[in-house]
């Protein structure tokens, strides 16, 4: 397809719009232009302009520039329309062709983690999992990053009575102690998503990731599972690496700054 004639000029200038918003902070001239790879005399007179638009604002003292308040607006407008799992479900089955396993999508429901779209793989095995599914906190890769990552008062009382039903199953596989579930859901947060091995269900492997969106709120979990036979259950594997970069993208494309 032949491609559509645009105005340069435009399309140069956002260079400047997206450094300013790369940048940790007000920039000087000559570093914005850098980060733009345009000179200071043509990136000033881009400046020029986006002052007069309000999408850039100088600071008469230091002579910094920085978003001004049309781009801040632009962005909360942005935001507002941004639909995680809308955005999340445009993407899973590309993912699942890469990684080659069935994907799942979550969000915290009002009885907890909930699966609410499933991408099921052609080599995959029957689960017993629907959509609607509420999953357990503790013995579920999907429960284990929201237990991880929601805050600790929302869920105490949940986590209470999950690990009181633990305690009479006496599985050594599961936390029976609250100092336990601490150390699990810690190991969690240093792994940055949660794994599981024969737990939820016998001889599938199970990862979650998180999705966080702009206010840094876990907004959704990506979910890879499959038989123990052929799913890569090692950190940084054939799954967990492709399954956390696209978090990692989404979660970017929500406004989430990390």
């Amino acid at each position: 397809m032949k491609e559509r004639a645009g105005i340069q000029s435009v399309e140069v200038g956002f260079g400047l719009l997206q450094a300013l918003g790369e940048a940790p902070g007000p920039l000087m001239l000559r570093d914005l232009a850098r980060a733009a790879n345009m000179s200071a005399a043509k990136a000033h007179r881009y400046l020029v302009s986006f002052q007069r638009l309000q999408l850039v604002v100088q600071d008469a003292a230091s002579t910094r520039y920085d978003l001004g308040p049309a781009a801040l607006k632009l962005g909360l407008a942005s935001l507002s329309r941004l639909d995680a799992v809308k955005l999340a479900r445009e993407r899973v089955a590309r993912l699942m062709e890469e990684i080659g396993h069935t994907l799942a999508l979550a969000v915290w429901g009002n009885h907890g983690p909930t699966i609410v779209h499933w991408e099921e793989s052609p080599q995959a095995v029957t689960v017993n999992l629907r959509l609607g599914d509420v999953m357990p906190l503790l013995s579920s890769a999907t429960g284990l990053c929201f237990a991880a990552y929601a805050p600790k008062d929302a869920i105490a009382g949940m986590l209470k009575e999950e690990l009181a039903r633990l305690q009479k199953q006496g599985r050594p596989d599961l936390p029976t102690t609250m100092a336990e579930v601490r150390a699990l859901l810690d190991d969690v947060r240093k792994h940055g998503g949660s794994r599981v091995v024969d737990t939820l269900l016998a001889g599938i492997v199970g990862f979650c990731v998180p999705v966080f969106d702009s206010d840094g709120h876990m907004a959704l979990g990506i979910v890879a599972m499959g038989p123990t036979g052929s799913f890569d259950p090692d950190w940084g594997g054939a799954v967990e690496k492709p399954l956390r970069a696209a978090a990692a993208q989404l979660s970017s494309d929500l406004g989430h700054r990390g």
